[in-house]
This record gives structure tokens, C-alpha cells and sequence, in this order.
């Protein structure tokens, strides 16, 4: 989808369930035919772009190459890993939820835009978190919800520690294109898409928040697997101030979900970090977890 086009959404949110991948030739990692209450539909993932799998569009082409700083025969490559990793995730029946916003393509059948859960999360995070994907596509944004860039600043966070881990593209370098992560992004609750859609629903702030840590280590054998890196913050040795730390630098904090960092923001400015304990949600036990993540001292506003 070029720059200049806008999507426009013409229909209600659908939750299309028990769907199924069909195959296709025109199939790639994130654009694909399905199933699903005996149609057919083709669907295009929200906010990630995969490679082309072949060279028709040269410029296309040429623009993933260099974001990935790969060759185009390794961009090429790349695109068929990606595609058969979508057709692995997608091996069994999974959720659809889309609110049919025309995403264009080359194909006669229209398009549309759309969330997808498979057996193990959500599938663009599952992309972008295995170096197979890029966050893409601005123009595309949902219709009628409330939080769409809480979910791009996580696939934002997930590609940094993709990046750090060396897995997918990130790993061409060093040989290690086919690495993948040992452990997957995880789900924010019963229904991984809860948080996303219907944040009322969730029970708890503590649920909200309840989204597993990365693992605190890179393995350090040469083999496939490796284990999801610490929080950009963490790893980088440097420690966040409360009154100016984004959004997504809060998310990357052990501890600190979507419900926490929002009361964190609004609860600015604070006059030290040892004022994060009064933030509703931040308990004594809380507090010792995600103290260390935060400078001592801050720059209050004036």
C-alpha cells in the first residue's frame, strides 16, 4: 500500500472465528486467503509489512532491503522464511477481527486490513518479534478504537529486542537468519486482544499488567533458538526519568503494562522517582521491582 492511499473502513468490528489458511500463490507472511464461515476473504495484517516474496516490485524491494540492511537476494530469502512461518502459525484454526478497511492489492478479490490470532498470540507480533517483519504502515489505522498506538509502540518494542537478539533479518549478518525466539511474545490475558479492544473487560489492573518479562539473557550457543533479550533500557545500562519517558520506554519496564504506564503518565510531574509509590498500582512490592529501571534523581517541569 503506497503512502498516499488512505484506507477507509466501511463496517462494523467482525470476530471471524475457526478460520482456516488456504493455500495460494499469491500468499505471503502478511497477506493471505482464508476461511471462514464458508467464504472466502483475503486479509492484510495491521501495522507490519513482510518482505516481497518475488521481484515485481523492484522499488518495494529495493526500500525492505535497505530497512533490514540486507542484499535483495536476502531480502528475498528472508520473504520466504517469513512466509512459510505465517503458514506454520497459521496451521490450525484461528480469530480473525477486522472491521473490513480496504487494504488494496493486486489481487481482483478485494483486500482488507485485520487483526489475526493464532494458537500462540497474536501473528504480527509474532512476525516483527522474529525478524520477519518490520512495524509498517501508519495510513492504516484502526477505526473506533481507542488505543491503536499502544499496540504499535509494543511491536516497536519487539522489534528493538528482535534486533538485539540477532533473530531474522537481524541475524543475516552473522548467518543467523533462520534464529527464532525461544520464547514467544506473550498474551495479555485470556483473550490476547482484551487489552487492545475491550480494556474495560480485564478484570484488574494487575491482569492489564500481567504481561510476562523478557528473559534477562541472550543465549550464548551458535544454534537456532535463542532467548527474547532484557528491555532495551535495561540492557543499555541507563536508567529512565518518570517525567519524560515514552510510553513504550515504561511498556519495555518489567512489571509496567498498558493500565500502569498510563497512570504513570498521568500522574506527572513527580518531583523523584521514590514518588512512583504513589501511584495508584504501585504497591511496596511493585515498587522495590520497577525501582531500579528509574533514575534517582528527575527533571521536574518548571
Amino acid at each position: 500500500m503506497l503512502a498516499t492511499e488512505v484506507a477507509q473502513a466501511r463496517e462494523p468490528w467482525l470476530v471471524l472465528k475457526n478460520c482456516r489458511q488456504l493455500g495460494n500463490e499469491g500468499n505471503d507472511a502478511d497477506s493471505f486467503h482464508i476461511r471462514a464461515a464458508g467464504k472466502e476473504y483475503i486479509f492484510r495484517l495491521y501495522f507490519v509489512d513482510a518482505p516481497e516474496t518475488d521481484s515485481s516490485f523492484p522499488e518495494r524491494v529495493d526500500e525492505q532491503a535497505k530497512y533490514f540492511g540486507l542484499t535483495v537476494p536476502q531480502t528475498l530469502q528472508l520473504a520466504g522464511y517469513a512466509k512459510r512461518f505465517t503458514k506454520e502459525k497459521l496451521s490450525g484454526p484461528f480469530t480473525v477481527r477486522t472491521c473490513m478497511q480496504d487494504a488494496l492489492g493486486r489481487s481482483k478479490q478485494e483486500r482488507f486490513y485485520a487483526f489475526i490470532e493464532a494458537n500462540e498470540g497474536d501473528l504480527a507480533e509474532l512476525l516483527v518479534a522474529n525478524g520477519m517483519a518490520r512495524v509498517h504502515g501508519s495510513v492504516a489505522t484502526p477505526v473506533g478504537l481507542s488505543s491503536p498506538e499502544r499496540e504499535r509502540q509494543k511491536l516497536e518494542r519487539l522489534e528493538r529486542e528482535a534486533k538485539l537478539a540477532k533473530v531474522g533479518a537481524w541475524g543475516a549478518p552473522t548467518g543467523r537468519m533462520t534464529a527464532r525466539l525461544q520464547k514467544q511474545p506473550p498474551k495479555t490475558g485470556p483473550d490476547s486482544f482484551d487489552a487492545f479492544f475491550h480494556p474495560e473487560r480485564l478484570a484488574t489492573p494487575t491482569e492489564a499488567e500481567a504481561i510476562e518479562a523478557p528473559d534477562p539473557s541472550l543465549a550464548s550457543s551458535p544454534g537456532d533458538r535463542v532467548s527474547v533479550a532484557q528491555p532495551p533500557s535495561a540492557l543499555a545500562g541507563t536508567k529512565l526519568d518518570p517525567n519524560t519517558a515514552t510510553s513504550a520506554e515504561l511498556l519495555a519496564v518489567p512489571g509496567i503494562g498498558p493500565v500502569l504506564a498510563n497512570r504513570i503518565l498521568a500522574a506527572r510531574p513527580f518531583k523523584s522517582a521514590e514518588d512512583l509509590e504513589k501511584v495508584s498500582g504501585i504497591g511496596p512490592k511493585k515498587f522495590s521491582q520497577i525501582r531500579p529501571f528509574f533514575a534517582p534523581g528527575v527533571d521536574t517541569p518548571r
